[in-house]
């Protein structure tokens, strides 16, 4: 076993230039990908060792880098897209709702776009509107993509492989303000070993309130879960991993035997993708829950200015308040 300390943003880097090596067709397009490194370096060094044909600077100009990364993977490719911060996608949103995901229905099979979307996502980090955004509903609810979001170094490293090597289009959401959290990073275990790409993971075990996360919400989730248990309450912490398909197997699993259940996260709560997993977990739980599922998330205005992006932002206090909400049912 090999094991490195890395970054998210290292980890992705690793897990980018090993797909490289591995396939000849995988190629990088973006804003700045290549003698830059990227906004936040995730491609650091990979125009310099694979060459400006296969990491490609793109002009500003998203439906342009989507609508060629559809031809070049109709020509054979696995173009990995980079989209610079979470806000800008929106321009390609024609390529990627009406293109991207529809092609393989389109053509009943014949055709697939195996084309990677990364997308740095939500806030943190002192940026603004169209800097912090959290647009993961959109894409969950356009049939024909998947839906993916690491929130950890070790699944930023298999996860962006296991997207690669998919045959159908992933939209890949980074949580930004992760990108220099350090853990260790296991780069020799076989993919065989590996988390599948849509399942998701217990990564806190308790007995009293399932809380559900994904991307940047997984850590303040543990971090909430690590103060509860101060105070004498059980918090079980999944990270979905997959945002579509769900593996709502695991879910129910937690929720059926710990009767309570808070979804976590940064998008705002109206219309947001836990209003999905509480009517999925109210479907298959109803007669085990304890209390109605609750949402923690953004509030139903515009992204702050940075200053008020802490009030904005779920945080450790957000996630307790509602575990307590949970038990005075």
């Amino acid at each position: 076993m090999t094991t490195e300390t890395l970054t998210l943003g290292k980890a992705l880097n690793a897990g980018l230039r090993k797909a490289m090596e591995n396939d000849p067709k995988v190629l990088v397009m973006g804003e700045d990908v290549g003698k830059l490194g990227g906004v936040f370096r995730v491609t650091d060094g990979l125009q310099k060792d694979f060459g400006e044909e296969r990491v490609i600077d793109t002009p500003l100009a998203e439906s342009g880098i989507v609508g060629t990364a559809i031809g070049l993977a109709l020509r054979g490719y696995r173009p990995v897209v980079e989209i610079q911060f979470d806000g800008f996608v929106f321009p390609a949103a024609d390529q990627i709702i009406t293109q991207l995901a529809k092609m393989r229905m389109r053509s009943l099979g014949a055709l697939s776009l195996p084309v990677v979307v990364r997308i740095p996502c939500g806030g943190g980090i002192g940026a603004v509107e169209h800097h912090s955004e959290s647009p993961e509903a959109y894409f969950t609810h356009t049939a024909g993509l998947r839906v993916v979001a690491c929130s950890n170094p070790s699944d930023a490293y298999t996860m962006i492989q296991q997207s690669i090597a998919s045959p159908d289009p992933v939209i890949f959401f980074e949580p930004k303000r992760r990108y220099w959290d350090k853990a260790p990073v296991d780069v020799s275990a076989a993919p065989e070993s590996w988390t599948p790409l849509h399942r998701a993971r217990v990564v806190q075990q308790g007995d009293d309130v399932t809380v559900l996360a994904y991307g940047p919400m997984v850590k303040t989730c543990l971090e909430a879960a690590a103060a509860a248990a101060e105070e004498g309450r059980s918090l079980e912490v999944i990270d979905l991993r997959s945002l579509n398909p769900l593996d709502i197997d695991a879910v129910v699993a937690s929720v059926e035997r710990t009767g309570r259940c808070v979804v976590v996260h940064e998008a705002p709560v109206f219309s947001g993708y836990g209003a999905e997993l509480a009517a999925r977990i109210t479907e298959r739980c109803f007669y085990r829950l304890e209390a109605p599922v609750l949402r923690v998330g953004g509030f139903s205005t515009p992204y702050p200015p940075s200053r008020l992006e802490d009030h904005y932002l779920p945080d450790l206090d957000r996630v307790l308040d509602a575990v307590d909400r949970t038990f005075a049912w």
